[in-house]
């Protein structure tokens, strides 16, 4: 589907703010109501808008967020991944090119619930190695 300028100033609109109402919409990009609400449907039913999310503030996250750097044994990526499925503590994993496998996003309360995760994570049947780096502060968050 080909998205339009105005296609790509409503979904600014809701990256700022999912929240905003239909008609706040239309008056910031000089639409009618309609028109904004047959968008909003157009983009949603063609996949471009999977859905709207609650983002949390750094007051309720976890306190401590590390990423693992993983290399993996070959042909064992669905192993690992199942392991990595199975713990509370893992955030996001993705699969990468270059000298590491996996990206593993981690949380945690505190330190020990980090050091065991991490642990947990380095014994899993098929991961090779990994480098841990501990997330000090959060300069730039678009998500």
């Amino acid at each position: 589907m080909q998205i339009d300028d105005t296609d790509r100033a409503l979904l600014a609109l809701l990256t700022e703010n999912a929240r905003l109402p239909v008609a706040t919409l239309a008056r910031r990009l000089g639409l009618a109501r309609s028109t904004a609400q047959a968008r909003l449907d157009r983009l949603e039913q063609s996949g471009i808008i999977a859905g709207y999310a609650l983002r949390l503030g750094e007051a309720a996250r976890a306190p401590l967020r590390a990423t693992a750097l993983l290399q993996i044994e070959p042909r064992t990526g669905p192993t690992v991944l199942a392991r990595l499925k199975s713990l509370p503590q893992v955030a996001r994993v993705h699969t990468t090119s270059g000298r590491f496998d996996l990206i593993v996003e981690v949380t945690a309360r505190s330190t020990e619930e980090l050091d065991e995760t991490l642990d947990r994570i380095i014994e899993a049947k098929g991961v090779r190695s990994s480098e841990s780096l501990i997330h000090l502060s959060t300069k730039l968050d678009r998500n």
